[in-house]
């Protein structure tokens, strides 16, 4: 098995590597078939939850890894992640005030509206998935190097590197299915919205290995950009919904708990 796959070019190497990915983020969106019922204590905690691993996530996985890689291609590193994360937000933004006019564009025609709180599970999906594009790239160029023979590039790192990713994305595929659940959905529909987040990461990264050259100059501005989308969602929505519970101390608390348990990945892993 693992001769057939050294044996593989750089291309086939990356799709499933980055298959290997999205497995594992819907193993962690299958997390919201384990509960039974909802209770509003219980789904608020687990959406706390979800914006501390989000907000971990934004960077440790996507800031960090931004700077650094801005660095070293000799870019101005700050102005990158700037542009990069105030851009994400802003896109998410423009989102959301569309929707809102459409919203009123429907109230006006009588039509009913959506039933769970549609906007928020957009919002939510969409800024995951901008998180997982990246992180596709970030596997197909690391296996695209090993056919231009980029300095460090190495079958070992590149493997390692999706294993981490691949880890990282448990919780990520949680954070999408359960608050989903929290806003109504059937728990069939919670979990395939959240492993569909991450599908784009098998095509991103075939996407990366074929044009890895190209791509390494775009990634800091992608990554900071995913960032500014999933702090825009987390401050926008998760937090103050999370907090509409009566014990928003104990909130706050799970809202720490995702975030160090992220953390922990994204640093132990690297």
């Amino acid at each position: 098995m693992i001769n057939f796959f050294v044996q593989l070019s750089p291309i086939y190497q990356a799709l499933i590597a980055a298959m290997f990915t999205w497995a594992i983020t819907s193993l962690g969106s299958a997390v919201v078939f384990f509960f039974k019922e909802i209770k509003k204590g219980v789904m608020d905690a687990l959406l706390g939850f979800s914006a501390g691993v989000m907000i971990a996530a934004s960077f440790w996985s996507l800031l960090s890894p931004a700077i650094e890689m801005a660095t070293n291609l000799k870019l101005i590193p700050w102005l990158v992640v700037f542009i990069g994360f105030f851009c994400g937000g802003l896109l998410l933004y423009s989102g959301d005030k569309i929707y809102n006019i459409m919203e009123k564009s429907r109230k006006k025609k009588g039509k009913k509206k959506d039933g769970p709180n549609l906007k928020r599970c957009l919002m939510l999906i969409s800024s995951i998935t901008l998180h997982n594009i990246p992180e596709g790239l970030v596997i197909g160029v690391a296996f695209g190097s090993l056919a231009y023979n980029i300095e460090g590039a190495t079958l070992l790192s590149a493997i390692t590197l999706a294993i981490g990713i691949g880890i990282q994305n448990f919780p990520e595929g949680s954070a999408v299915s359960l608050p989903l659940r929290r806003e109504g959905f059937s728990r069939a529909k919670s979990f395939f919205y959240g492993q569909a987040s991450g599908i784009v990461e098998p095509i991103s990264a075939v996407i990366g290995a074929l044009l890895v050259m190209r791509v390494q100059t775009l990634l800091p501005y992608l990554l900071s950009f995913a960032a500014g989308a999933m702090i825009y969602v987390v401050v926008e929505e998760l937090i103050p919904e999370s907090q509409s519970n009566k014990k928003k101390d104990l909130m706050a608390l799970f809202t720490l708990v995702g975030f160090s348990i992220m953390m922990i990945l994204d640093v132990a892993l690297g």
